[in-house]
């Protein structure tokens, strides 16, 4: 296929606009393609159709296969559905789809079930797939009822479509517009995969670094839940797919806003729910969120959550009071299964991922990566992100360790918030328990020199990544765009995570309106990105854990907390009016729904093995008694 990193493509287009011979075009390398077939064939009757039947059987290699449709409308769903991750399709076109759904054959059949249907299996379909419409909407309104049930038809499929596929393609007069998204501005196969570089290297260029398999996902055993969560509709919600691979990142990336239609809703539901006490207090913010990205007023509980570890060290005096590979010893025991981030993902039934960012060089000295490093760590970030949501995962939380983390975002709050960079530093702390203040010093020193040097460059986001940020810091912001785009929610934790929380925010602002933080532990940096970001903390527990730590050990209460909320009634003297009218959403049973098959993942990434059902724990009631690694632990 010729568009790269995209598995599904829309082309609309008019009458004779060549929205087929570019359609073709697109899947013109693939070694076989199967053509989907949608319109009957009337050739006996109808001698014009089969002219231009026979034009479209001519433009088609010897390799291609050929399947027809019209016989059975909802055959086209089964044949997506039935596809295999290496296969390519070429369905031309949805137009003929509805013409044999709208035909007497079909009758009665529901519309908008048969349509949210082939969506579905759109946005599931594991192959490569181009779909061929045509755009109907700019015509005028048909004189007859059967002209006019076509268009209203068509325009509706268009538009579930549209919405379930990566890419859509206008195509006028032969010349393709690009509707979702924007055309890449270079060609790629796979963003650049990083690995860390040492300290002093310079790369002038595009990245060189070769890709390599994205870090194994460490999955506990019971998992909290296997449900997915169900939209407003009663139908299980999924992201629809966004693919990274050839996206360049720039400021004024477009990405969706959360549901906020949805939050106000849930925060009026949920005052009247039946409830001994005054309410959810602080905790209201967190059904609204919850609502707002599930895009329901009743969210659920996160079934699958995933930890990202970023691990990034960076070098000089932002370093100062650190002990040499302490960073690198504690993300071995996360690989490991072992130590506190290990320990409580797996309390809070969480996935945990460790990620190694490119180090960064002294920022007193030198930038602390090139532009084309900070590149690949955007999209490293964002392919992270990206390969979650195709996992099934509903929340990512964002943690960080490396030498020089903390000065290093100080000086990003410096030159994205103006900051103060004694301000925003926490004193150094020493593995005895001591305040190293000389430490303390030489990291402010160092914070103000890397300022200095860089005072000249560009304050552009990723400049400013670039010159003080660090790799670290540029995979979590990769990260945090990622998860914006595919609609998945990410807690943030600690200076990293609300570093990266500014630097994405300049880059696409909406990207904020996906985060939640969850604690700030007390530290003063965090406390002034929070208001700087307009997140309002959930828990005042001034726990330091390590970040992404606070934010597992808050995990348990916030899903006990969307649990209640969505499950209870509403109060009973609000009921009684209700039930009069119509059943009330508590008085009659949900309906069980079918469960999305999982996106399969590209072929150069591994594929992660879902949590196993759940099954009896440990009998042991104390977590010392059982080894971490051998009660629960599995690489997936």
């Amino acid at each position: 296929m010729s568009i790269d990193g995209w598995n599904t493509v829309l082309v609309l287009g008019g009458i004779r606009s060549g929205k087929s011979e570019f359609a073709e075009a697109l899947v013109a390398d693939a070694p076989t393609v199967r053509y989907v077939a949608t319109a009957a064939d009337n050739s006996t009757d109808d001698e014009e159709w089969a002219a231009r039947l026979e034009v479209h059987r001519a433009r088609r290699p010897t390799t291609w296969t050929t399947e027809e449709t019209a016989g059975e409308a909802r055959r086209l769903a089964e044949v997506l559905a039935a596809a295999q991750p290496s296969e390519t399709l070429l369905v031309d076109d949805i137009g003929g789809w509805v013409t044999a759904l709208l035909g007497p054959a079909h009758q009665p059949t529901d519309l908008t079930a048969t349509i949210a249907e082939l969506a579905t299996a759109v946005r599931s379909c594991p192959a490569r797939l181009v779909l061929v419409s045509a755009e109907v909407g700019l015509s005028l309104v048909p004189t007859t009822p059967l002209g006019r049930a076509f268009t209203d038809a068509l325009g509706t499929a268009n538009r579930a479509i549209a919405d379930a596929v990566d890419t859509v393609v206008l195509v006028v007069a032969g010349q393709p517009s690009w509707l979702k998204p924007p055309p890449p501005t270079r060609p790629a196969a796979v963003p650049a995969q990083v690995t860390p570089a040492a300290a002093g290297t310079r790369v002038a260029t595009g990245p060189t670094l070769a890709p390599m398999p994205l870090p194994e996902v460490l999955t506990p055993s019971p998992p909290p839940s296997t449900a997915e969560p169900a939209g407003a509709d009663g139908t299980p919600w999924s992201t629809p797919p966004v693919a990274a691979t050839g996206l360049t990142i720039e400021p004024g990336l477009e990405l969706p806003m959360p549901d906020e239609d949805a939050g106000s809703q849930a925060v009026e539901r949920v005052a009247t729910r039946d409830l001994p006490g005054a309410g959810f207090g602080g905790l209201t913010q967190l059904v609204e969120f919850a609502a707002a990205t599930q895009g329901t007023p009743r969210p659920a509980p996160w079934g699958s959550i995933r930890m990202l570890l970023v691990h990034g060290d960076h070098a000089g005096g932002v370093a100062a009071g650190t002990a040499p590979g302490d960073s690198a010893r504690r993300a071995q025991e996360a690989r490991d299964g072992q130590g506190a981030w290990a320990r409580l993902a797996a309390e809070a039934g969480a996935e945990l991922q460790v990620v190694d960012a490119p180090a960064a060089d002294p920022i007193e000295t030198d930038p602390a990566l090139p532009l084309s490093q900070v590149e690949a760590a955007l999209q490293l970030g964002w392919r992270l992100a990206d390969q979650a949501a195709h996992a099934g995962v509903r929340l990512l939380v964002l943690g960080a360790c490396g030498a020089g983390t903390d000065a290093a975002a100080a000086a990003v709050l410096a030159a994205t918030a103006g900051a103060e960079p004694p301000a925003v530093l926490t004193r150094v702390r020493t593995d005895a328990g001591e305040y190293d203040d000389a430490a303390w010093m030489v990291r402010c020193a160092a914070v103000r020199d890397g300022l200095h040097r860089s005072r000249h460059s560009s304050r552009g986001p990723k400049e400013i990544l670039a010159e003080v940020g660090g790799g670290d810091i540029a995979v979590a912001t990769g990260v945090l765009l990622g998860a914006a785009a595919r609609r998945l929610p990410v807690l943030l934790d600690g200076p990293v995570g609300v570093a990266a929380g500014l630097v994405s925010r300049d880059l696409a602002g909406p990207a904020r309106h996906w985060c939640l933080l969850a604690d700030h532990g007390g530290h003063p940096g965090v406390q002034l990105a929070a208001d700087v970001l307009g997140l309002a903390p959930l828990l005042d527990l001034r726990l330091d854990l390590g970040e992404g730590g606070n934010a597992l050990v808050a995990l348990p209460l916030l899903r006990s907390a969307l649990a209640l909320a969505t499950a209870l009634p509403a109060h009973p003297s609000l009921r009684v009016e209700s039930d009069e009218a119509t059943p009330t959403e508590e008085s009659e049973p949900a309906k069980p729904t079918e469960q999305p098959e999982p996106a399969t993942p590209a072929a150069d990434e591994p594929e992660f093995r879902e949590p196993e059902p759940a099954g009896p724990g440990p009998t042991s009631t104390d977590p010392e008694s059982t080894p971490l690694d051998s009660s629960g632990w599995r690489a997936g």
